[in-house]
Parts: structure tokens; C-alpha cells; sequence
């Protein structure tokens, strides 16, 4: 089959196809703005504006009905004072303390265990994951069935001899409190696990190796391959488990009813927000200034653990 010779004339008018780099030279400066645009008019609502909002209500006496008048400082000068608050800061603050140690490491030992192409460790895998995927409700109410007076954890130690009466899990203050935790970390630790089974899946097999060779054994390589080869990891759950742990709610919600406990002494500061910032006698530049706050403080926590995650880093 014969083709026509392609004269200069002829391959001058041949139209060839525009660079890349040019069209997009070409492009109008608003272009990029329109594939961000919904997710930024997104952000703007739900965060943005609420986020200022909150903050100007923090300042006024404000309340459901009513949009109130400035006062200044006097919602802060109040929280000072309020036996309910100091309650609420001390309950989150403990459950910082103890949820996000655990947090850090015993989903490393999971992972560390679960590691690996065994047979059986896709099912161990997939049933610490199963938490995770629950609500907080179900789950709540799952465990307040299980912890109640005649409950199957009282009714289990009942038989076995080991207490003599039932334990008043959801009725004492600080058993409570710790049920929650205990609940938080039952729910977590699965997530936390995946995340570092994705860092293990990281460190150099060699490491293990040579540790082997010099006759490390499992603890030993455990403390000396596993935890430096992690850090980083450790130290990222160390942030996302203390914003969680002192953001509960849905946990100490459901085993208290909505009601916080005994005299509302397990409240927390979500839940306390939510007590002062809904309801026909709302004051929500109470629960503004309380937000606020507990904002300030998940800042500082925050800006401690990232300095104290680079000094470690610059150390190592």
C-alpha cells in the first residue's frame, strides 16, 4: 500500500499536539481554586466558623434564646469557681494519665505478636480490629450489661469465689472512671495495632538477624530492634490517643446513662460542654469558654509532644 510523500508545505500545516506545560501555563490563576473549592467551603463551615464563633460566644453571656452581651473575662473568672469544672479537668486529665501509656505500648506488643504470615494471626488480627469498627454506643451498652451488679463479670467472680458481694463497677466513682478507661482501650488498642503493624512491616529483617547472631532473645530484640525502629509511630499515637482520651465522651456517656455518675462526679469536659451548651436553658458562652479552654489545653499538649518527639529525634 502506497502513501503520499509528506511534502515541507504539507508538514507545516500538520497540527501538532499542544505541551502540557503550556496548556497549563495558559490556565487561568482561578483554576486551581475551583478543584479546592468544596473542600475548602467544606472546612470553612464545619470548622472555620464554628471554631470563630465559639470563640466571640466564649466572651458573652449568651444563652439558647438570647444572643447575650459582652462580659469579657467573666465566664472564665466563673469556671474558677465551679466545683463542676474541676471535676470535669481532673476526670479528663487522669484519663490522659493512664489510657494514652497503655495506648502507646500494648497495641506495639499486639502488633508485635500478631506480626507475620502465621495461619492463625489473620483471625487474631481481625478480632482486635472488631472494636474498632463497633459504635461507642453498642459497645457502651454491651459493657454496662457485662458490669452491672448482677452482670456477667459479677455473676463470673461471684462464682469463682472471688468476691464476696458485687463489685460496684458503674455506681463507685473511681471504678467507674476506670471501667471507662478500660472500655476506651478495649475499643482502641485494635486501631492502634494496624498502624504499627504498618511501621514493623518497616524495620530492615536483617536487624533481627544480627541481634540473633548476638544472642538477643525475644525480650532483648523486643526492647533494642522493635522500640527504635518505632519511635516515630509511638510518638504519633502518643498525640492521637491523648486528644482522644481527653475528648471522651461517648464511653462515660453511655455507662453513666447521660447522667456522669453518682452527683455527676465522672462528667468530663465534653460532657460538660454538652450539658451547658444544649437543652431550652442552654448558656452557651459558658460552654463556649469551656470549649475554649479545653481547647488551650489540647494545644499545649500537643505543642509538648511534638518538642519532646524532635528533641528525642535529634538525640537518637
Amino acid at each position: 500500500m502506497s502513501t503520499a510523500a509528506v511534502t515541507p508545505e504539507r508538514a507545516g500545516r500538520i497540527k501538532r499536539p499542544a505541551r502540557s506545560g503550556r496548556a497549563w501555563a495558559r490556565a487561568p490563576w482561578y483554576a486551581p481554586w475551583l478543584f479546592m473549592g468544596v473542600a475548602l467551603l467544606i472546612i470553612a463551615t464545619f470548622i472555620v466558623f464554628p471554631f470563630f464563633n465559639t470563640f466571640a460566644l466564649s466572651f458573652t453571656d449568651a444563652t439558647l434564646l438570647r444572643d447575650g452581651r459582652f462580659i469579657g473575662l467573666g465566664n472564665f473568672r466563673e469556671l474558677l469557681s465551679d466545683a463542676r469544672f474541676g471535676s470535669a479537668l481532673l476526670n479528663s486529665s487522669l484519663y490522659v494519665v493512664v489510657v494514652v501509656p497503655v495506648m502507646v505500648v500494648l497495641p506495639l506488643i499486639l502488633a508485635t505478636l500478631a506480626a507475620g504470615d502465621g495461619r492463625f494471626l489473620g483471625f487474631f488480627r481481625t478480632s482486635y480490629y472488631l472494636p474498632v469498627i463497633m459504635s461507642p454506643v453498642i459497645v457502651g451498652l454491651i459493657w454496662t450489661n457485662m458490669l452491672e451488679r448482677r452482670g456477667l463479670v459479677n455473676e463470673v467472680l461471684g462464682w469463682l469465689q472471688i468476691v464476696s458481694g458485687p463489685i460496684p463497677f458503674l455506681t463507685d466513682r473511681w471504678l467507674l472512671l476506670f471501667s471507662a478507661m478500660f472500655v476506651t482501650i478495649w475499643m482502641g488498642m485494635g486501631y492502634y495495632m494496624v498502624i504499627y503493624l504498618a511501621a514493623l512491616a518497616n524495620i530492615d529483617p536483617s536487624l533481627y538477624d544480627a541481634a540473633s547472631v548476638d544472642g538477643a532473645g525475644v525480650v532483648r530484640k523486643f526492647l533494642s530492634v522493635t522500640i527504635p525502629g518505632v519511635r516515630n509511630t509511638m510518638g504519633l499515637i502518643g498525640i492521637f490517643s491523648s486528644i482522644a482520651a481527653f475528648r471522651v465522651f461517648g464511653e462515660v456517656y453511655v455507662l453513666t446513662d447521660g447522667t456522669g455518675g453518682v452527683g455527676g462526679e465522672n462528667v468530663t469536659m465534653t460532657m460538660l460542654i454538652q450539658r451547658e451548651g444544649t437543652g431550652l436553658q442552654a448558656q452557651t458562652g459558658y460552654a463556649g469558654a469551656i470549649s475554649l479552654v479545653m481547647f488551650v489545653i489540647m494545644a499545649i499538649f500537643l505543642v509538648l509532644q511534638l518538642v519532646t518527639q524532635n528533641r528525642q529525634g535529634k538525640n537518637s
